[in-house]
């Protein structure tokens, strides 16, 4: 899959940078397939995520993003030039789904954070429902990942661990006939994988 010169440049400039910065350590880069339409469902705790997903491995990811980020015109250029596009948090926005399922309908890897927002935390946030429906309506499968940083935060100088789970199927989320909820009780799997790779991280 073709990616923007641009986020290849970034992303050679960023490695480097994001090593030194985070320390961070990569685990199952085998399980994300060279080609093909996946939705990319992640944590969320802090404003570096996407970067670090996209540093640790080689396929452009398109992140569905707060719209408010795209109030700055020169922001909004810059994002939606590395792959970003608007959804309205806390609405049912359909512009934002129809521009997902044109990501996927195109084979690419579709980056949503299942919480929805960041946890201030650290902790794990209820999933929502928007990768569950994206999965089901387009039948493709979900990439879970887990962001696994020291003592919960992300930090400059402390170390951080991304892990990439296996693919989970359509089926395997237990797609029937659709509806709230199926789309649920996905999410709550998606959710579980991922916890199940910080888990796995903290042995």
């Amino acid at each position: 899959m073709k990616r923007n010169p641009l986020y290849v440049v970034g992303r050679i400039v960023l490695i480097p940078v994001f090593k030194l910065l985070f320390f961070y350590k990569v685990n199952g880069k085998k399980n994300i397939p060279d080609d093909g339409a996946f939705v990319v469902c992640s944590n969320h705790l802090s404003n570096f995520d996407p970067v670090l997903l996209a540093l640790t491995q080689k396929r452009q990811i398109f992140y569905m993003a707060k719209s408010e980020l795209f109030k700055n015109k020169f922001l909004s250029k810059l994002i939606r030039t590395l792959g970003a596009f608007p959804v309205k948090r806390g609405a049912n926005d359909g512009s934002a789904i129809k521009a997902a399922e044109t990501m996927v309908s195109e084979g690419k890897l579709l980056g949503i954070f299942i919480e929805g927002t960041r946890s201030k935390t650290g902790e794990f946030l209820r999933p929502k429902s928007g990768a569950a429906i994206i999965s089901c309506q387009m039948n493709v499968p979900v990439i879970p990942v887990c962001i696994t940083p020291k003592n919960k935060k992300i930090k400059m100088f402390q170390k951080v661990t991304i892990s990439w789970g296996k693919p989970i199927t359509p089926a395997e989320l237990g797609f029937k006939d659709g509806g709230e909820k199926e789309y649920r009780s996905a999410a709550l799997k998606i959710m579980s994988k991922i916890k199940e790779l910080r888990e796995n991280d903290l042995k």
